[in-house]
């Protein structure tokens, strides 16, 4: 578990019995401030100072604090309730020297981090370097509300603010080695991929963000997308937009989609979105866990510096979360989690051949002995009725989207001039009721139109497939059919081969026993000749049986492929 208020602590203390036993300390500037939390309790009457208070016993029974002796000895003595405090320097330390050994530590006891004595300034340090080590107790100066401690807000925030988070599973499990420096995915881990964009403007992203009502005042704003987690995995002051200046009620940013092309953990990774004014003062902020956000068009509610709701300020987005595929897999990954299967088993091969780095030129299948199945296939779809047929569902694809596109531009251009006219005079927008009316609608007409865009273009989609499926079987029929009549035709051909052959082999035996020497009487040639007779026509009924057999297997193949 990781806990959200580790700057509470609970510490036993080896005074006289008379004295306070138990303090509630508050780590604040210079250390921490000590109040007495058993001042009424009763006096303890014992004797022996080696007893424990029951009072004390049943507080202090989750958590022993102990001097840290090393990994080594915490593990030799193997008590899962000793509890050890480091600095944040120590630990920093430890993380660099015995980064694995830490992780282990914490899967078996709990380990908290406080700041270092010089933070005079009660600043603080990036607890995340520490929570991907498992440290369940990472404390911070609540009193500083800087980008630690959005962090820290942030990434509890989706736990219903209740103060625990459940540790990854290999963070957890003793079978399993975590290193929180590792570069590469963790076993059992899928890394993902982050794109964040907005509007789509003929199937392709072509902005970055877009925002509304971040500013009643018209300065000129820009956004900051950064991503925390493993070292790897975090990218800080790269993905910013442009600025649009003069404009703060809703400004939009052209920009490429910002991808996090590689995330190794997505479990301990965490989003940052940052607005700031033309002066470089921040509008607004807000923390998501990786984990927790769900893909598609979103409107992400912004937060303070001290992570208090706004009530206005948005930026509107476009999420997509993919599974990350190295370099040079793609098409595989492609092919294999292709829903419609459209692709031959011959082609999904090629495909997978050609990931593995071999040519399609160096693939030879004509002179293979019946392996012309996958030249089959692309003559069929060269056709002419193919080609037309599919240039014609693709202009019908183009110009729905054209469609679509003039609708969205339509539908934003409406909904900010309303806005604009509401807001044209007064002073305070952000808390006005009717805005908020106003916004609520908008979003719910856009999500109304976007879910109906997506549907009328896949419906459209199913309908092309099913037409070039029906087209193909169409051809493939005809095909078949053509194949059925020439394997007949050149089946008959055999067989009056063979007939001709039989009759002319006849004349020549008859010919042969009749200039034999050696045959005396007509009887001995007639028993020669019947004899050589029945061999050859044994012989011509077995070749047509097996013409027969063969003419069959050609049909049953042509009749039912696999």
């Amino acid at each position: 578990m990781w806990y959200h208020h580790p700057s509470l602590f609970v510490v036993a203390c080896a005074l006289p019995p008379s004295s306070c036993h138990v303090y509630l300390c508050m780590r604040g500037v210079g250390g921490g401030s000590r109040r007495c939390c058993c001042s009424r309790s009763p006096k303890y009457t014992g004797t022996s100072t080696t007893n424990i208070h029951p009072w004390l016993s049943s507080m202090v029974n989750y958590a022993w604090p102990v001097h840290f002796n090393g990994f080594d000895a915490a593990e030799e003595k193997n008590v899962h309730h000793n509890m050890s405090s480091f600095s944040e320097t120590m630990g920093l330390g430890y993380l660099k020297t015995q980064a694995i050994e830490f992780v282990n530590y914490n899967k078996r006891q709990m380990s908290r981090i406080y700041p270092k004595g010089a933070r005079v300034d009660s600043s603080n340090y990036m607890p995340q370097v520490f929570w991907n080590a498992g440290c369940q107790m990472v404390s911070l100066n609540f009193q500083t509300s800087d980008l630690p401690m959005q962090l820290n807000q942030g990434k509890f925030e989706y736990n219903g603010n209740c103060g625990y988070l459940l540790k990854p599973d290999f963070m957890r499990r003793t079978d399993k080695t975590f290193d929180p420096f590792a570069e590469s995915p963790v076993d059992g881990v899928i890394a993902a991929q982050v794109a964040v964009s907005v509007s789509l403007f003929l199937g392709r992203f072509i902005s970055g963000i877009a925002g509304q009502f971040l500013s009643d005042k018209k300065v000129g704003t820009y956004v900051e997308v950064d991503m925390y987690g493993l070292p790897t995995d975090t990218i800080r002051k790269e993905f910013r937009t442009r600025m649009i200046p003069g404009n703060g009620l809703n400004p939009q940013y052209n920009e490429e989609p910002f991808l996090f092309r590689k995330v190794v953990l997505p479990d301990l990774a965490v989003l940052r979105f940052g607005v700031f004014d033309e002066n470089g003062k921040m509008l607004g902020q807000r923390i998501l866990p990786l984990d927790g956000l769900q893909a598609g068009y979103r409107h992400i509610s912004l937060r303070t510096e001290g992570n208090f709701p706004m009530s206005l300020p948005m930026l509107f987005c476009n999420i997509e979360l993919k599974i990350y595929v190295p370099d040079g897999l793609g098409d595989l990954m492609d092919a294999l989690s292709d829903p419609r299967a459209f692709l031959s088993a011959q082609e999904k091969r090629e495909q997978q051949m050609k990931a593995m780095g071999i040519e399609a030129s160096d693939i030879d299948t004509k002179a293979l002995k019946g392996g012309k199945g996958g030249a089959k296939a692309e003559t069929l779809r060269a056709q002419k009725n193919f080609l037309k047929a599919t240039k014609k569902q693709q202009k019908e694809l183009e110009s729905m989207r054209k469609k679509h596109m003039k609708e969205r531009l339509s539908i934003q251009k409406g909904q900010c001039s309303a806005i604009e006219k509401v807001a044209k005079g007064k002073k305070e927008v952000l808390d006005d009721p009717k805005i908020k009316a106003i916004v609520t609608d908008q979003m719910k007409q856009w999500s109304e139109m976007m879910e109906k865009h997506r549907k009328e273009e896949w419906e459209m989609l199913k309908e092309h497939l099913k037409s070039q499926e029906d087209i193909l079987k169409k051809l493939m029929e005809e095909e078949q059919a053509s194949q059925i009549k020439k394997l007949e035709g050149k089946h008959e051909q055999a067989m009056k081969d063979m007939k001709a052959n039989q009759a002319k082999l006849a004349v020549e035996t008859a010919k042969d026993v009749a200039s034999d020497k050696t045959l005396k009487t007509k009887a001995d040639r007639d028993r020669r000749l019947k004899e050589k007779n029945q061999n050859n026509t044994k012989r011509f009924i077995e070749e047509r049986k097996i013409s027969a057999m063969k003419q069959g297997k050609q049909m049953d193949k042509l009749k039912n492929p696999q």
